[in-house]
């Protein structure tokens, strides 16, 4: 199946390391290009662009990169590294593609339809995968593969592998007797109830076990504070030794 391939502008990079922030702080995303014995070329790309793209391409969609004023190369989106604040891509790597070589990538799974087990029996629907390893030429990749749960009518019933139904020209390289999904009876009151008293009693010795090792971090350093609240070193203590008996001699020659 051939897919449309979404265009996307970068620029050759010339700022590296640590300066790249401003980079970022004008709108732009440091990315990285490489493959095929290419030495790699950092870049930068608009931060809009590469969301919007990245969006309708994936990991799994070819994408036509042009890069400066050259003309466009084939490349796949390796997952991009994201600010864990506003999810914003924050650095980007593109893998340089031969069209006549086979790729080893992974495709999306995508869960539709409903499962009878989950809307008359109270079942939880359990998912193993999100996505399926492939060898395919780069021509042939699919950007997604949807997996119709209804096959799922009753707590026997499972969804492997073997059930995915790709054309000749992908090769599926994850193990055909894995599970996809699959649904989860609903748990008893008396299970539920296990369960919250099995949760209280790893936490409890979970509390009691660091609460011993910081008694044994305390007794086993030797570690005591001063007045100051430091950390009170042999030393000090001979000091306060000395000083002791120096007050109470003074007082014995004042008798």
């Amino acid at each position: 199946m051939q897919v449309k391939h979404i265009a996307l502008d970068a620029k050759s990079r010339k700022i590296t390391g640590k300066k790249v922030k401003s980079l970022r702080e004008q709108g732009l995303v440091p990315a990285v290009i490489y493959g095929h014995g290419s030495k790699p070329l950092p870049l930068e790309i608009n931060s809009t662009d590469f969301t919007k793209a990245y969006q309708e391409a994936g990991t799994s969609t070819l994408v036509d990169l042009k890069i400066d004023n050259d003309s466009p190369i084939k490349v796949l989106t390796h997952e991009p590294q994201l600010n864990p604040v506003n999810s914003k891509a924050i650095h980007v790597d593109f893998y340089r593609v031969r069209m006549d070589e086979k790729i080893k990538t992974e495709i999306p799974l995508e869960f539709i339809g409903e499962s009878d087990a989950v809307q008359n029996d109270d079942g939880t629907l359990v998912t193993n995968r999100d996505n399926i390893e492939i060898e395919c030429l780069p021509n042939d990749l699919i950007p997604s593969y949807q997996i119709d749960i209804s096959a799922l009518k009753t707590f026997d019933d499972q969804l492997t592998v073997s059930d995915i139904k790709f054309p000749e020209s992908i090769e599926i390289l994850t193990e055909k007797e894995e599970v996809i999904a699959s649904v989860e009876r609903p748990r008893t009151e008396e299970e539920l109830a296990e369960l919250e008293e099995s949760a209280a009693e790893e936490e409890k010795e979970a509390i009691e076990q660091i609460a011993g090792e910081e008694g044994e971090a305390v007794d086993g350093g030797n570690v005591n504070l001063n007045k100051e609240g430091s950390e009170e070193t042999p030393d000090d203590k001979k000091d306060e030794v000395q000083k002791i008996e120096t007050d109470n001699s003074a007082k014995d020659s004042k008798k």
